[in-house]
């Protein structure tokens, strides 16, 4: 890996142009931020109800008292043996920002097409605390573009991230963040989704790495990312 060495200065020059660039993508992301909470909502007319572990509750009750509820989609199918990688990733940032959320009025749950007690072992096995809940036998994971069929897949066509893609590219399961709202009166209505590297900012792992000098350092998208219980202890080389 070759930079150029330069003087204190010459740093400092090409340092305050890329701050420029730095402030121009926050205030961009300030906007983005605006425009989202203006979107429209949509009512969530269907009854969806949840395996937990206590006890089967509807998408109301998940807010556990709360107006705001974000829901992780983790990728953990009924057949799986173990949750996605990418997901499992995204779920080791989760657990320190639940007092934060909460104080904030903001409910986070997983949801997983997993049987409850699957999903049970596996957060046992990785050490996490935030609620997780399964949707096995719901067509909530359907609905929300997250899981599909034997017969979608079969069509060579399948609808994520807001388009069609190819069935190839995304087997029974695919990631996801959804929004919620729940008024005074318990009515339900769908804010927000995000799918694919939409949810990426949830990573703090990454912010870290993209500031670091070689960066996140790898081929294909986090191509890097191992289970936190899977990593050898040896550092990763280069990939160049």
């Amino acid at each position: 890996m070759e930079h150029p060495v330069v003087s204190r200065e010459e740093w400092l020059e090409a340092r305050r142009a890329l701050l420029l660039k730095e402030k121009e993508a926050t205030h961009l992301r300030d906007r983005l931020n605006a425009e989202r909470m203006a979107l429209p909502w949509v009512k969530v007319d269907k009854d969806y109800v949840f395996d937990t572990p206590s006890g089967p509750k509807t998408l109301a009750a998940l807010f556990d008292g709360r107006s705001q509820l974000m829901i992780y989609h983790f990728m953990l199918g009924p057949d799986w043996q173990a949750g996605c990688t990418g997901c499992s990733f995204i779920a080791d940032h989760l657990d320190g920002t639940l007092p934060h959320l909460n104080h904030h009025d903001v409910t986070l749950v997983a949801v997983s097409r997993a049987p409850l007690e699957k999903i049970e072992a596996y957060k046992r096995r990785m050490g996490w605390h935030f609620p997780w809940v399964s949707s096995f036998g719901t067509d909530f994971n359907r609905d929300y573009h997250v899981s599909f069929d034997p017969e979608e897949l079969a069509s060579g066509k399948v609808f994520y991230n807001f388009t069609a893609m190819p069935a190839e590219d995304a087997g029974t399961e695919l990631p996801g963040l959804s929004a919620f709202y729940r008024d005074a009166d318990g009515t339900v209505f769908h804010t927000y989704s995000s799918y694919a590297r939409g949810p990426e900012e949830l990573i703090g792992t990454l912010m870290i790495l993209d500031r670091a000098p070689k960066g996140r350092n790898e081929r294909t998208t986090m191509d890097f990312v191992r289970r936190h219980d899977e990593y050898d202890g040896k550092p990763r080389a280069a990939a160049s």
